[in-house]
């Protein structure tokens, strides 16, 4: 109970201190405190989370080895936040005994995590050194053999890069440690390591929610006049502006920010020192990263003309049909379907609504592209082979990516792509909400 009033707490007082805005005032709590939050998160999710998963895949046994600086992708989810990399060798083991006593989770190498591994040691092995270090091959054999069993679960994929951590040197040492019995008793547990990244828990929403407000201030501190003075300030000056903020926050980032603009009677501007101008229409893709989180964004701006006090309407259109295009896919995104099937009935509701889009919409969580369904790419419109044939799941977190490209009676017919990416949720309910809000109105630079 102890450590919910904390993780409520500190969660709350994340929330809140990134809502204030403020230049002056760190929005990060200490990283003393982010580690707490972290940890707790890890408990719930081992606890929670992965016993069901393993029985869901009939997976009885995971295995799961790693050398240090080739740490399987699934790694960052078992640990706690204060480790860093698997420590020399680690062989992180899960051992299902069933519905009263629980998951074993054991640590052959490493540490415990914060008391969540039972740190595993075998002194009747004797003293070697090799078994503390490089090899504990004999270890895991002892393991396997006192445990006996079903199956053996482990991360080899051709399809999901997140289940596929198993290198091909601990594959072929770990096939000697098992022996013939127990080699035929392996499975390949894709969908094990994949759901268990994707999925998120509720006592992350409050932190995520904050990350959002941040994001939203700065790229809406970033299209205004304290950032660009229209015919001077270029694409790349607010590019880095928006790195530099992010940073002066304590923040990190997962990719370049890119800054664009579409202007009349000039469909390409691919220069990436672009003079922004007045009448310029304004895109931006921008994500930040923390407590191992990440962000996703994408947002349209204006710069007024001059004796202009609002966005053009055919302009204002262009966004709306964007915002209708979200809205369809919300509408489609139930649980149990595929990622392919959602983007075939929207792409289908989108067409007889006529409009002329795409839609391209990933995962996120602790990766900005996360694991879980794709819901289209740029260029697979007609769907996505392996990722796309994924399930929409509960409990996990989407970044709503498309566009809808619209002629602007006001350029003369000129098409304007309104591209927008926003993070949505998909409660334990099945309901589909934004995490935050999405964008309906242009940010406007006067």
């Amino acid at each position: 109970m102890r450590r919910m009033v904390l993780l409520f707490v500190f969660a709350v007082l994340f929330a809140i201190s990134f809502s204030l805005g403020q230049d002056t005032i760190n929005p990060l709590p200490s990283l003393r405190e982010q580690a707490a939050i972290q940890q707790e998160w890890l408990r719930i999710r081992l606890e929670r989370v992965l016993p069901k998963l393993m029985r869901e895949n009939d997976v009885q046994m995971w295995i799961i080895p790693m050398r240090e600086y080739n740490e399987d992708p699934v790694f960052s989810s078992l640990v706690s936040a204060t480790t860093f990399s698997a420590r020399r060798r680690t062989i992180y083991v899960f051992f299902d005994r069933g519905e009263d006593k629980g998951i074993e989770r054991l640590a052959l190498g490493g540490s415990s995590q914060g008391g969540l591994y039972v740190a595993y040691r075998d002194t009747t092995l004797g003293n070697n050194a090799e078994l503390w270090g490089k090899d504990q091959w004999k270890l895991l054999t002892k393991v396997v053999e006192e445990r006996d069993p079903r199956t053996i679960g482990v991360n080899i994929s051709h399809d999901f890069a997140f289940s596929d951590g198993l290198s091909a040197g601990e594959w072929e040492q770990m096939q000697d440690a098992l022996g013939q019995k127990y080699q035929s008793r392996v499975v390949r547990a894709e969908r094990l390591a994949h759901d268990y990244i994707s999925i998120r828990i509720p006592e992350m929403l409050p932190v995520y929610k904050g990350m959002m407000k941040t994001v939203h201030a700065i790229i809406d501190e970033a299209f205004s006049n304290k950032v660009i003075t229209p015919g001077k300030t270029t694409t790349q000056d607010v590019v880095w502006w928006m790195r530099q903020r992010t940073h002066d926050l304590g923040l990190g980032t997962w990719f370049q920010t890119s800054v664009s603009v579409q202007r009349k009677g000039s469909p390409t501007l691919n220069d990436p020192n672009t003079v922004i101008e007045r009448g310029d229409v304004l895109h931006c893709d921008f994500g930040i990263y923390a407590l191992r989180l990440a962000t996703d964004t994408q947002h349209m701006g204006y710069v007024l003309k001059k004796g202009e006090t609002d966005v053009p309407d055919g302009i204002k259109k262009a966004l709306a049909n964007s915002n209708r295009l979200q809205d369809i896919l919300l509408e489609n995104m139930k649980v149990g379907l595929t990622g392919n099937q959602i983007l075939a009935s929207t792409l289908t509701q989108m067409r007889a609504e006529g409009i002329n889009g795409s839609v391209y919409t990933h995962p996120i969580g602790e990766h900005g592209h996360g694991a879980g369904p794709l819901i289209g790419l740029w260029d697979r419109q007609m769907g996505v082979q392996g990722r796309g044939d994924v399930p929409l799941l509960p409990n996990t977190w989407h970044s709503i990516e498309l566009q809808a490209t619209t002629p602007v009676p006001e350029w003369d017919g000129q098409l304007v792509r309104s591209a927008q990416e926003e993070e949505a949720e998909v409660s334990g309910e099945g309901r589909v909400q934004w995490v935050l809000r999405r964008q309906t109105e242009f940010h406007i630079v006067r």
